[in-house]
């Protein structure tokens, strides 16, 4: 898009501002997220065998990119780097099964919800299901934790006496679990369902974890780009036309051949 000179040395100072000139690209819509969490972020061979990223949130992201005119570009990092590479210009957004809080509200906007999953669930070991079965059940337990994320929050707050393990890695959490090197793992719930369907020796423990909160696209504070309203207008028509429904459905098809990967 053409612009007048004083405009065009704003976005200038902008770029250098927030370190990254290439986010300000006006083709160019460039994704945030974390790809170690199916169904929302991982990544598959396509056709011709080369690893792709896909899952509800990337479909989400082509979805906003589309509507709005621009081409998405996805950058892949660990979650609890998300937001501060947001704030210094490395995305335009953040999609990543996010939900909106109070803390991190000090450090982005969010749009209006997208979507809303089950709610957060345990994962255990299936020959020990039986021994969880209420929140006090994993007092004195090693309970993991993704760093930077609500879960965190749960087995602190929730689940009185637990020892609270965190990790960068979903992967390496659920690794852990398997080989008894922790009790259980705190997840949303459609991640959880995933791995217990995926693996035989793991399984959703009984125990209510209570209401889901809805997940957001994030840009950084304050809006500097303009990008909301695009993005509420894109989720606005995105739920009109049922569509996460169809990405729900997709991401489930790719449940085979999905790679979760961290990024280095």
């Amino acid at each position: 898009m053409k612009r007048f000179a004083f405009v065009l040395a704003l976005v200038m100072v902008m770029s250098l501002a927030f370190g990254s000139a290439s986010a300000f690209a006006a083709d160019k819509l460039v994704l945030g997220t974390s790809a170690d969490y199916a169904p929302f972020e991982f990544m598959y061979p396509d056709d011709e065998g080369n690893l792709v990223y896909g899952g509800i949130d990337v479909d989400v992201a082509k979805y906003i990119a589309e509507f709005t005119g621009k081409e998405l570009q996805v950058e892949n990092m660990g979650f609890d780097y998300l937001l501060a590479s947001l704030q210094k210009g490395d995305f335009d957004m953040v999609i990543a099964a996010m939900e909106s809080s109070e803390e991190r509200l000090r450090a982005a906007d969010f749009s209006d919800p997208y979507f809303t999953d089950y709610p957060p669930m345990i994962l255990v070991r299936a020959d020990e299901a039986k021994d969880y079965t209420a929140l006090d059940s994993f007092k004195g337990k090693s309970v993991g934790a993704q760093t930077a994320t609500t879960k965190e929050g749960i087995v602190r707050d929730d689940l009185t006496g637990a020892n609270l393990v965190s990790l960068q890695n979903v992967n390496d959490l659920v690794n852990q679990l398997v080989n008894k090197k922790i009790d259980a793992v705190v997840l949303d719930g459609a991640v959880a369902m995933q791995f217990a369907a995926t693996n035989n020796a793991l399984v959703v423990a009984s125990v209510d974890l209570g209401e889901a909160a809805p997940y957001c696209v994030a840009v950084a504070k304050g809006d500097p780009k303009g990008l909301l309203p695009g993005i509420n207008e894109a989720i606005a028509d995105m739920i009109k036309n049922d569509k996460v429904n169809e990405f729900v459905a997709a991401a489930d098809a790719l449940a085979d051949v999905a790679q979760e990967v961290t990024a280095e």
